[in-house]
């Protein structure tokens, strides 16, 4: 499969999508200053009463459950309705499934609704959302991957998406079809908002990129190898955290083209 690294950051940065985010307040600058610096257009709004309009302009919605509030949850319901109807794809990060009753109702919610083009978690996120037996450490994952593979398979194929599972190795799952991209660093655990941003990249890709499978490599494959680039300059996680930004800033086709680490099974 050619995965058209180079072409996919090429077209991004040429049209610069407009990414409507329903975030979280902890990752919500993070993630713009991300979507910024990879040459999309971020807006961040939440609100009811705009919602559905910013879905009608943008390319794609991501919804980050991150920090829920009934209002938020509102706000989260109604641009997913819209951006159906629209069919504007979808991207669902999963922030936290399986901590508490009340998340994993609002994903409940929110699946039955509309299902996304892509849903981008850690291995615990995603084993809870296919409905393991797992709770989350707060928002940071207790399973690695590899191990929630058939939970990925599980719900790609229930909801008919693409699943991207964030680890030392990335997993991303359409149907029977596996990608393992085993780029990034260890470091990029100790900085909050990398896998937020993760899924806002992904939902930058997925503005101009049909293949949802395709967008969501490409998204791993830029944060793994942008990791990797930051962390020859900063060994630490206040400087990565500024060094991971100009990497996303500086990053060329040719980078994704020589140091992106794909496997197809």
């Amino acid at each position: 499969m050619d995965f058209h690294l180079e072409q996919n950051l090429a077209h991004l940065r040429s049209t610069a999508p407009l990414v409507h985010n329903i975030t979280n307040f902890v990752v919500m600058n993070y993630t713009a200053n991300a979507l910024l610096a990879i040459g999309a257009s971020p807006v961040m709004a939440h609100a009811v009463e705009e919602v559905e309009e910013m879905v009608s302009i943008a390319g794609v919605l991501v919804v980050n459950i991150g920090t829920l509030s009934a209002p938020w949850v509102a706000g989260m319901k109604l641009a997913m309705r819209k951006a159906a109807e629209l069919k504007k794809p979808i991207v669902l990060d999963p922030v936290g499934a399986g901590a508490t009753t009340y998340r994993n109702q609002t994903l409940t919610e929110l699946l039955e609704l509309a299902p996304p083009a892509i849903i981008r978690g850690n291995g615990s996120e995603i084993l809870a959302l296919a409905g393991a037996n797992i709770r989350t450490k707060g928002v940071d994952s207790t399973a690695n991957s590899t191990d929630s593979l058939e939970a990925a398979r599980a719900l790609s194929r229930q909801f008919g998406c693409v699943v991207s599972v964030s680890g030392a190795i990335d997993v991303i799952v359409k149907g029977e079809q596996t990608a393992y991209i085993s780029n990034g660093v260890a470091l990029m655990t100790k900085v909050t908002g990398m896998g937020c941003s993760a899924s806002a990249i992904a939902g930058a890709y997925a503005a101009i990129v049909a293949d949802p499978f395709e967008a969501a490599i490409a998204a791993a494959a830029t944060m793994g190898v942008c990791g990797e680039l930051a962390h020859r300059n900063a060994k630490l996680p206040g400087s990565f955290q500024i060094a991971f930004l100009d990497c996303l800033s500086d990053i060329t086709p040719a980078h994704l083209s020589e140091l992106a680490k794909i496997k197809l099974s």
